[in-house]
């Protein structure tokens, strides 16, 4: 199915979304902030990501300067975004751009960079250099599944649909602006040809949509019916100084939540389950403490993680003033959360409860 490129093409032009990376009506796009936005994109919804899109380009202006920034000071602006594998290839990306001068221009050269692979790659090509390319996310999936009537559930027809998705450019109207397609493409998604309740009768593609026509539009595309998602538990300690500095420990820089720090305790991620709460306890206090202390409970924590829901349960102390307690090195050092780099989890852990509460700031 290709359909009339000019017609969501005037569309886009009445209704296109001012976003803070996208280029004024008959700019080019800069890639530095395309790149920028498409990494934060991935996993995350536009209104979550503006405030820190704009936080780091008032922080790094240009892609050398963010090659330039010590990968901490990255960590630390992304900390709360999530995925943090994304933050640690932005960084890396953003040196092997310094070191070649500028982005690449082609789609088979951004794919060479950290981080880029093949939806980021067309979709820089296509808003930042204008080439003609389709880039298929989530919004370009919907719209193909339903423009052909596509019944096979996801993720199993990704592959058709990626097919189906590289003809929708086909019309010389999308040809001539590959800029403004691709991003028509996914304004159209994000508004109109919505997950749930799309707007047909209102979209400029209506009358070609195969799905419009056999009545099944919200139906599509297909899902394959998800697992359930397993629940793991943890016990963590939160160990406040006199000066009201937290105990913290640094995550290994790979793996989930990679680079971040967190609060001594028994661990939760390196396992596809862990014991229950009452197991746990058995051990806590004599294994993972990182002192033998009056422990008062502070309360629990639920974060829901892509694939697991962690359930964590606080206990807190204050170290008093003039004492000596004797704290390995294993469990971390006492910092102030403005030097710390924290996920949205440990930020839930640092806060709960009344007492024994970091510092803030």
């Amino acid at each position: 199915m290709t359909p009339d490129a000019s017609l969501l093409l005037h569309w886009y032009d009445h209704h296109r979304r001012t976003l803070p990376w996208r280029a004024a009506p008959g700019q080019q796009a800069d890639p530095y902030h395309v790149w920028l936005s498409e990494i934060m994109l991935q996993q995350t919804v536009v209104q979550t990501v503006i405030p820190y899109y704009q936080r780091f380009l008032a922080r790094f202006p240009t892609v050398d300067a963010l090659a330039e920034a010590p990968q901490e000071e990255v960590l630390q602006l992304w900390a709360g975004l999530g995925y943090y594998a994304r933050a640690r290839n932005l960084h890396a990306c953003a040196q092997a751009v310094h070191k070649l001068g500028a982005f690449p221009r082609t789609v088979e050269g951004l794919q060479t960079l950290p981080g880029i692979g093949a939806y980021t790659s067309r979709a820089i090509a296509a808003i930042a250099f204008n080439i003609p390319t389709v880039p298929v996310d989530g919004n370009v999936e919907r719209i193909t599944a339903r423009l052909n009537a596509v019944e096979d559930p996801l993720p199993a027809a990704r592959p058709l649909l990626a097919r189906l998705a590289s003809h929708l450019n086909d019309d010389p109207a999308a040809q001539a602006r590959p800029s403004d397609f691709a991003q028509a493409l996914f304004d159209l998604g994000a508004s109109l040809c919505s997950p749930r309740s799309p707007s047909c009768l209102t979209c400029p593609w209506q009358d070609g949509c195969l799905a419009r026509a056999r009545n099944m539009a919200e139906a599509l595309p297909a899902r394959q019916k998800k697992k359930a998602r397993p629940t793991r538990h943890a016990i963590l300690f939160r160990v406040i100084d006199p000066e009201g500095r937290v105990l913290l420990r640094s995550r290994p820089p790979e793996g989930l939540l990679g680079g971040t720090d967190d609060l001594p305790g028994t661990p939760w991620s390196e396992s596809q389950s862990t014991p229950s709460p009452a197991r746990l306890a058995e051990t806590a206090f004599t294994r993972y403490a990182p002192l033998q202390a009056q422990w008062e409970d502070c309360g629990e924590v639920k974060h829901i993680f892509s694939h697991f829901t962690l359930l964590v349960r606080i206990y807190g102390c204050t170290i008093p003033a003039q004492s000596n307690y004797p704290i390995p090195p294993k469990h971390g050092r006492f910092r102030f959360l403005k030097e710390a780099v924290l996920s949205s989890v440990m930020k839930k852990c640092l806060l709960v409860g009344d007492r024994h509460r970091p510092v803030p700031g």
